[in-house]
C-alpha cells in the first residue's frame, strides 16, 4: 500500500470520528407513567380512558385494565400531564408529573371514592345507597329467575303426574311437591332482597301461590293469592286464580266473590271468570250450583262451545224429577237441549261438540221416563 493511500485511509477516519463526536446524542426514551384508579364504589376502574401529553406536545392514550391500572412507557424525559374524565364528572380531572429516563416515576393514582367522601359527602352517601340497591336488585333478580325457572319445571312435573302409571304416581306427586317447595323458597328469597315498598311485590306472592297451586297445596295457595290481590288490587287474572283455589277447597261464597270482581276489572275477559266458576264447581260435584255462572258465562261470551256443553250438562243435573206409575218421569230445565245444540253448531267436529252429542242421546232416553218397577222385563216379541 503506498503512503498516499495510507495518508487519505487516516483522514477519512478521523473525519468519520470527528463526525461522531459532533453529532447530537437522539433522547433517552426509557421514562414511564403508572396507576392505579380506583371508582366510586371503591372497585378497580376499568376501560376507563386514560391520556397524557407532554410539555412538549406529544401525547397518547390507553385505558385501564381488569384490576384498574394503566401504564406508559418509553416517555421522553420532561413534564407530562395525566387526565382521566370519568363519566359521572362535568369536568375532567389532571394531574402534573415528571418523567426522568432511568428513574422510575412516582405512580399517579386516583381514589375516586375518597376524592368525592372529601369533597361531597352527601354525594358520596348517595352512591354507596345506590350501589346497594344495586347489589339487592341483582339478588332478586338472580332469585326470582331461578324460581320461575323451577316453576317452569314443576308444571311440566305436573302434566307428568296427569299421565303417569299408578305404580308411579307416587312419585310424580313427590316430584311436584319437591319443586314447588324448591319454587316457592327461590321466591321468598327474591322478596327478601326486594327494596321496601317494591311496587313489583305483587308477583312474588302470584307466583308462589300458583307454585302451591300446582302442587295443591289450598291454604297456602289461597294465602298467597291473597296477598297479590292485597298488593296489586286492580289486577283481574289474580281474582281469577284466587277464586279457582277457593272454588276447589269448597269455599264457594268467596270464590263467587273473587270471580265477581275478576269480571268486574276485566269485563273483556268475563266469560272466562265466569266459565271458571263453572268448571270449578262442576269438577267438585256441585252442578246445579254451576249453573248461575255458566249461563253468564255463555252470554258474556256465547261464542264459547266448553261454555255451552258444560251449562246443558248441569241443567241435566238439574233436572225435575217425579215419580209417576212405574216410571219416574224427568223434565229439563229451559235451555237444556238449547245449550247443547249450541255447543254442537259452535264445534261440530271437536270434542265439546261430541259430547254433546252424547248429551242429547242421553236427554232423548230420559224425557222417555225411567222405568223404575223392579223386575220389570220387556216382552220379546214373537
Amino acid at each position: 500500500m503506498s503512503k498516499v493511500f495510507k495518508a487519505y485511509a487516516l483522514a477519512a477516519l478521523l473525519a468519520l470520528g470527528l463526525a461522531c463526536l459532533a453529532a447530537p446524542k437522539a433522547a433517552a426514551q426509557d421514562g414511564t407513567i403508572k396507576g392505579t384508579i380506583i371508582d366510586f364504589d371503591g372497585k378497580p376502574w376499568a376501560d376507563l380512558p386514560v391520556k397524557i401529553k407532554s410539555d412538549q406536545g406529544q401525547s397518547q392514550e390507553t385505558k385501564t385494565d381488569a384490576q384498574g391500572k394503566f401504564q406508559f412507557l418509553n416517555l421522553r424525559s420532561g413534564k407530562w400531564t395525566v387526565t382521566v374524565q370519568p363519566p359521572q364528572t362535568k369536568e375532567p380531572f389532571n394531574t402534573t408529573t415528571e418523567v426522568h429516563a432511568g428513574s422510575e416515576t412516582p405512580p399517579v393514582n386516583w381514589n375516586f371514592k375518597e376524592i368525592l367522601e372529601k369533597q361531597n359527602p352527601e354525594a358520596a352517601a348517595q352512591i354507596k345507597k345506590q350501589a346497594e340497591e344495586k347489589t339487592k336488585f341483582n339478588a332478586m333478580k338472580q332469585h326470582f329467575e331461578q324460581g320461575m325457572a323451577l316453576l317452569e319445571q314443576e308444571r311440566t312435573a305436573k302434566a307428568d303426574l296427569s299421565k303417569a302409571p299408578a305404580d308411579q304416581r307416587d312419585a310424580a306427586k313427590a316430584k311436584v311437591t319437591d319443586l314447588s317447595s324448591q319454587a316457592v323458597a327461590q321466591f321468598q328469597e327474591a322478596q327478601k332482597a326486594a327494596p321496601e315498598k317494591d311496587p313489583n311485590v305483587h308477583l312474588f306472592w302470584a307466583r308462589m301461590g300458583e307454585a302451591y297451586d300446582l302442587a295443591g297445596r289450598n291454604d297456602d295457595a289461597i294465602n298467597a293469592y291473597q296477598q297479590a290481590v292485597t298488593a296489586k288490587p286492580d289486577n283481574a287474572g289474580y281474582y281469577n286464580n284466587l277464586g279457582n283455589v277457593l272454588a276447589r277447597a269448597g269455599k264457594i261464597d268467596d270464590a263467587k266473590a273473587a270471580y265477581t270482581k275478576s269480571a268486574e276489572l276485566d269485563p273483556a275477559n268475563a266469560g272466562m271468570a265466569w266459565r271458571n266458576f263453572g268448571i270449578s264447581l262442576y269438577q267438585a260435584g256441585r252442578m246445579q250450583e254451576a249453573v248461575e255462572p255458566l249461563e253468564k258465562a255463555t252470554q258474556v261470551d256465547p261464542k264459547n262451545p266448553q261454555g255451552w256443553y258444560l251449562l246443558g250438562a248441569c241443567l241435566v243435573a238439574s233436572a225435575d224429577y217425579k215419580q209417576v206409575g212405574d216410571k219416574m218421569q224427568v223434565t229439563l230445565k229451559p235451555g237444556t237441549v238449547e245449550a247443547y245444540q249450541k255447543a254442537i253448531e259452535l264445534d261440530p267436529n271437536g270434542p265439546y261438540g261430541a259430547q254433546a252429542k252424547q248429551g242429547l242421546d242421553a236427554v232423548q232416553q230420559l224425557t222417555g221416563g225411567i222405568e223404575t218397577k223392579v223386575g220389570s222385563t220387556k216382552k220379546k216379541k214373537s
